[in-house]
């Protein structure tokens, strides 16, 4: 594989990463398991970061003239970070709601 070629597995890799552990994240709390589902977001977001980091890189090293090769591996990298920042962000809105459906029951029920 060439450089590009890794930048951009990379890339794919911890997007994927991202999106896994946001949606573990989302499965631990319809268990509220809290701090599982809090190291699960963090993992979320550090994997997120790393995968910006590199479209960063990448958008850089373009400078916007087209100096790097917008191919198919290139576009499907881009999806699955766009695709695991979106769900980081749904998900993160689920857990707040499973969180007040926790705290109403627990007022209901006292």
């Amino acid at each position: 594989m060439n450089d590009m070629e890794t930048t951009v597995m990379e890339l794919i890799i911890h997007a994927g990463e991202a999106r896994s552990s946001a949606m573990q994240a989302l499965q631990e709390a319809r268990k509220h398991n809290w701090s599982v589902v809090e190291a699960m977001l963090e993992n979320a977001s550090q994997a997120a970061r790393e995968a910006h980091k590199i479209q960063t890189s990448l958008i850089g090293a373009d400078e916007g003239c087209g100096k790097i090769p917008v191919n198919l591996i290139m576009v499907h990298a881009q999806d699955h970070l766009m695709n695991a920042m979106l769900c980081r962000d749904l998900v993160e809105e689920l857990i707040y709601l499973h969180r007040e459906v926790q705290e109403l029951s627990k007022t209901q029920t006292h």
